[in-house]
C-alpha cells in the first residue's frame, strides 16, 4: 500500500471537520461521544510525571497551535519506556515554545502522557481519552501490539498517528494518515543477519514470544535473512511474553550446537533468558532488537559479555543532535530514563511542528501532507519517509562491558560500518 497525498477535496472537509471538533468520521464521532471527559481523561493520565509546557493560543491564533495527544505505557514492566518518553516530549515541547516559532506545541491531557498499560484494550480506551480533547495528532505508541489497534481506528478518523517504536510493518499500512519514526522489523531483522554474518557466527537459534507481533515479525524477518547470507538456523524455540523460565529452550541451543542465539523480544524476560543460557552452557553470542533497551543486568554482568541488541540511536554517538539531546536530558532527569523511547518520543515532537511548516497548518490534514515524504534530521539521524511513511535509517549495534551497554558500531541502511 502506497502512501498518497490526501485529495484536496478530503483535505477540504477535513479541515473543516477539525474546525467543529475532534474528529471527520462516524467511527472517530462514536469513540469521541464514548471516551471519558476532558476532566475524567486528565486524571487517566500519569500522576508522577511533569506536564509538558506549552503556551497557550492567543484569540485568533489557534491555527498556530498543535495540539498533541500521546500515548505510551506508564506502568508495569515497561514502565521506565513512558517515564523516557514523557521526559522527552516535556522537553520537546519547552524548547520548541521557547524558541518563538512560527508554530506552537500544545501537549493535551494537560501535559501528561495516556498510559496503554501495553494492553489493546486500553491503548484504545487511552486514544479515545485523547480524542476528546479534540487533538490534531496523537504521537505513539512504543509498543506494536497496542499501536496496530490505534493506527486501525486513527486512519477510520482521519487522525494523523505518528508511531515511535512501533516497528510491526502493518503499522503504517493501516493507512494514509499513519507515519512513524523508527525503522521497521524487517529491516532490523535484515540488520541483526547481517551482523551476524559478519562477526563470522554460523549456525543460529532463535527464541521468539508467539503471543507478541514484534517479536514474531523480527524472528521472521532474521530468519529469512540469516538463511539468505548462509546462516543455519539450527533450533527455533517458542516462549510467551508472561515466561520466566526458559532453561528447556537454552538447552535444545546447546544442544543443537548453536554459536548465535537471536532473542527479540522485551527488556523485562531478557535478564531472564540470559541467565538461563549462561546457565545451560551456552557461551555464544546472545543478540536482541531494540526491546532490550533498558534492559536490567544488575546481578549478571558477567553473563552479558558477548551479548549485543539493534537500537535507534546510541546516547555514545558524538553526532551534535544527538549529544545535545543526550547532555539536556541528562541535566533535566538523570540517566536511568535515557534510552531509545525517549529519543524517538523526542524526535517524533520535532517532526509535528516541521510537519505544520511543510504543509502550511496544524490541523490534521495540513499535518498529514506535511508528513508525507518529509526528509528529517533528529537524534535519530536523517531520514526520508517512504511511500509508506516508514524512515530507512541507520541501526546502532550495541553491546555490554561489565553489565553497562556501550556503542559498538552504526550500520547505514546498505550495512555498512558508518
Amino acid at each position: 500500500m502506497k502512501k498518497r497525498l490526501l485529495s484536496a477535496a478530503l483535505i477540504a472537509a477535513m479541515s473543516v471537520s477539525m474546525l467543529g471538533g475532534c474528529g471527520s468520521s462516524a467511527q472517530q464521532a462514536a469513540a469521541t461521544s464514548a471516551a471519558p471527559a476532558p476532566s475524567e481523561a486528565a486524571a487517566a493520565g500519569s500522576e508522577e510525571t511533569s506536564p509538558a509546557s506549552s503556551q497557550p493560543a492567543a484569540s485568533g491564533e489557534e491555527d498556530k497551535v498543535i495540539k498533541v495527544g500521546v500515548v505510551c505505557s506508564l506502568t508495569g514492566g515497561s514502565a521506565i519506556y513512558g517515564e523516557g518518553a514523557q521526559n522527552a516530549v516535556t522537553m520537546a515541547a519547552e524548547e520548541i515554545n521557547a524558541s518563538n516559532p512560527e508554530y506552537t506545541i500544545e501537549i493535551v491531557n494537560d501535559g501528561k502522557l495516556m498510559d496503554d498499560a501495553t494492553d489493546a484494550k486500553q491503548a484504545i480506551n487511552a486514544y479515545n481519552g485523547l480524542m476528546a480533547f479534540g487533538p490534531e495528532a496523537i504521537v505513539g505508541c512504543f509498543f506494536s501490539s497496542v499501536t496496530l489497534p490505534i493506527a486501525e481506528q486513527a486512519s477510520k478518523d482521519g487522525m494523523l498517528l505518528l508511531a515511535t517504536g512501533a516497528t510491526n510493518k502493518d503499522v503504517t499500512l493501516k493507512g494514509d494518515s499513519i507515519f512513524r519514526d523508527c525503522f521497521i522489523d524487517p529491516y532490523q531483522g535484515k540488520m541483526a543477519a547481517q551482523f551476524a554474518k559478519e562477526k563470522g557466527w554460523s549456525k543460529a537459534a532463535v527464541i521468539y514470544a508467539k503471543d507478541d507481533d514484534y517479536s514474531n515479525g523480527l524472528k521472521d524477518a532474521f530468519i529469512e535473512n540469516a538463511e539468505a547470507n548462509g546462516i543455519e538456523v539450527v533450533y527455533t524455540g517458542e516462549c510467551t511474553t508472561k515466561d520466566t523460565d526458559f532453561s528447556a529452550q537454552a538447552s535444545q541451543v546447546v544442544a543443537n550446537g548453536a554459536d548465535f542465539l537471536f532473542y527479540p523480544c522485551f527488556l523485562d524476560t531478557v535478564p531472564l533468558l540470559v541467565g538461563a543460557a549462561r546457565n545451560a552452557g551456552f557461551e555464544g553470542a546472545i543478540m536482541g532488537g531494540d526491546g532490550w533497551d533498558g534492559a536490567d543486568t544488575s546481578g549478571l554482568e558477567a553473563e552479558f559479555a558477548n551479548c549485543y541488541f539493534t537500537n535507534h540511536y546510541s546516547s555514545e554517538d558524538t553526532a551534535p543532535a544527538v549529544a545535545n539531546f543526550v547532555s539536556k536530558y541528562t541535566e533535566t532527569y538523570g540517566t536511568e530514563s535515557l534510552n531509545a523511547c525517549a529519543a524517538l518520543y523526542y524526535d517524533a515532537i520535532y517532526m509535528l511542528e516541521e510537519a505544520a511548516k511543510n504543509g502550511g497548518g496544524s490541523d490534521s490534514a495540513s499535518l498529514v501532507k506535511g508528513m508525507t515524504g518529509m526528509t528529517f534530521t533528529g537524534v535519530g539521524g536523517t531520514f526520508t519517509l517512504d511511500v509508506n511513511g516508514d524512515p530507512e535509517k541507520s541501526v546502532a549495534i550495541n553491546t555490554y562491558e561489565d553489565g553497562q551497554v556501550k556503542w559498538l558500531m552504526t550500520l547505514s541502511p546498505s550495512g555498512e560500518k558508518e
